[in-house]
Parts: structure tokens; sequence; C-alpha cells
């Protein structure tokens, strides 16, 4: 099965190691990974910050870059969501409007593509201590990928997930919520943080590299110990290759 990869820019920029343990992971999974090296942002900060018409070139760009692949895997539910609503902002223009919906038919979040496409529910990879996870809310309330990462990671050996105060709520990143809110953001990681700290465990575990990158500066700066992981490198980590 040919997978293209869409790393996205906080996985290329800051977090290359995700995107390194999402391709190791696929392929151990039986994939055979393109990486297109014209692959650029999704558009999606310029696009939630009202901006649509700058955004679209960048977007076109992706239309075209990812327009031959057989699947489209990314290790960011906001990311694949934001490829899925090109069909939206390209309503009304017949030629992108056919190519967004094509394209959006075969994008998938990491663990979509491992538990419905691959039909994997159980990797033979191990993590021993305790976990939290971390539900982003695009992943969650806009993409629906709710029960995909649970599973993949309540059949990791030797791990045992716990349960975390206000796993719903918002770690106050929001792309450039954060920015614009800085003092808002600010309080609301801070929050996220308590509520991890109560839980008194090993790691922390997510699926989008922003949530993460947030939450982990918070933890750094607090001078915790807890390990921020995402599920990429989660599944990957204990697997033969």
């Amino acid at each position: 099965m040919h997978v293209t990869l869409f790393s996205t820019c906080l996985v290329d920029l800051f977090q290359p190691n995700v995107g390194i343990a999402t391709v190791e992971l696929l392929e151990k999974l039986g994939c055979k990974i393109d990486f297109p090296p014209a692959q650029i942002c999704c558009g999606q900060p310029a696009y939630n910050s009202g901006y649509v018409h700058e955004a679209k070139p960048a977007m076109i760009h992706l239309l075209e870059t990812f327009q031959h692949a057989e699947y489209i895997v990314t290790p960011s539910g906001s990311c694949a969501l934001m490829l899925k609503e090109y069909e939206h902002v390209f309503q009304d223009d017949p030629k992108w409007h056919a190519i967004a919906k094509q394209v959006a038919s075969k994008t998938y979040e990491l663990t979509q593509f491992i538990v419905h496409v691959l039909g994997v529910t159980k990797i033979d990879t191990s993590l021993p201590g305790t976990a939290v996870f971390h539900t982003s809310c695009h992943m969650t309330r806009l993409l629906g990928a709710k029960e995909e990462p649970k599973l993949l990671l309540n059949n990791v050996d030797n791990l045992t997930i716990q349960p975390l105060t206000g796993q719903s709520q918002c770690c106050g990143f929001g792309g450039t919520f954060s920015v614009k809110m800085g003092d808002i953001s600010a309080e609301m990681v801070k929050e996220k943080v308590e509520h991890i700290k109560q839980a008194n465990t090993d790691y922390l575990i997510g699926a989008d590299c922003g949530c993460l990158m947030n939450i982990g500066g918070r933890l750094s700066r607090e001078q915790q110990s807890i390990e921020v992981l995402h599920i990429a490198e989660v599944l990957n980590r204990g697997m033969e290759g």
C-alpha cells in the first residue's frame, strides 16, 4: 500500500522525531512511503484568522502536490481536517472543488488510517508506565477521531491509560489563538498542566503536535519530569522493524 506523508509545518520545523516515527511505524505496518518535497503549509493559520483569499494559493499548491496520492496520511488531526475543509473553501470553483473533493476522500489522520484502512487495532509494542491522553479539539470535535487513539493505546503492552480531569478542555493552543490571546491561552494551559500533574503520570500522550508543544512547554517551565510523546512515537517505540 502506497502512502503519501503530509508531515505538517510543526513536525517539519519543530518535531521531526514525530515525522520519523510516523514513517517508521507505517513502514513496519507494510506501507511504502512517498514524501513530496514540494509540500508546504496547508494554509490553516491564515484561514482560521479570516484570510481565506490569501490562503488559497497555498491550498491550491497542496492540492497539486497531493493529487497523485493513493492515501494521504498525516500525524495531525488538525491538518487532516484542514485538507478536508478545502472542499468547502473551493465549493464555488468547479475545477478546484473536484480536486479538493478527491483529496479530501483519501486524507487520513494517522490513527484513523491505521484502524480503518489497515484494519489494525493492536500493534505489538510496549511502553512500561502510566499515561494520560490529551484529546485535541480539532481532531475529536471536528474530525471525529475520538476512539481510534484510545483503542490503539489501550492495546499497548505494559501501558496503563489513566483518566484525566478536564480531558475535553482545550489546552489553549488553538493555532493563532495562543498568539492573539496569549494571556487567556496561558491560563488555559496552566489549568491543563495542573490536571496532568494531579494524575501522577509518567507520560502525556497526544496526536497533535501543536497541543503537545504548548503543554510540553508549560511542563518544561515548571520543571516537570513527565515525558511528552506523540502517539506515533508510542506505537513505534517498542515495535520490531
